[in-house]
């Protein structure tokens, strides 16, 4: 019973070493909770079995923790793990030159302060008003574009 102890102890001190070298990088926690797995099992294969043993355990715990590293540290090993579909989309909003032109006639949606929305041919814009201030409802026109808005006046 007391072997299992000591080989359940060395699986816990990988699985904490791997857990440091992957989750938790700089944190520590997981070496020094590996550490702890690691003496504990070298401590009872002393105690329990005699010197041959617990060098046998340390040999053990030497191997198995550089091939836990090197396996996972290696990029490959992740990788069937790693998302591996690509995103096509854009946050970029539709450029309103593309869509309108200059003389396009509207209403706003909201009040031009100078920023504000505007509704052309049934799609929503963000407008900015040339002059004054525009009041929401009022019919406007394009007269040019800014980047990602539509400058508009007032239709009098």
């Amino acid at each position: 019973m007391e072997m299992f102890y000591i080989v359940l102890l060395v699986f816990f001190g990988l699985l904490f070493l791997v857990a440091e070298l992957v989750l938790l990088p700089g944190v520590s926690i997981g070496a020094v909770l590996a550490l702890v797995c690691y003496g504990s099992s070298v401590y009872l294969a002393f105690r329990d079995f005699g010197p041959v043993t617990g060098t046998v355990v340390i040999l053990v715990i030497l191997v198995l923790s550089v091939i836990a590293t090197v396996v996972s540290l290696r990029a490959k090993t992740w990788q069937r793990f790693s998302l591996k579909q690509e995103i096509r989309s854009s946050s970029m909003p539709v450029i309103p030159a593309e869509e309108l032109q200059v003389g396009d006639r509207g209403v706003t949606l909201s009040r031009l302060s100078p920023m504000g929305k505007v509704e052309i041919g049934g799609c929503t814009y963000e407008a900015k008003s040339q002059g004054a201030y525009v009041d929401q409802q009022r019919d406007v026109e394009v007269v040019g574009f800014e980047n990602f808005s539509v400058i508009v006046k007032t239709i009098k």
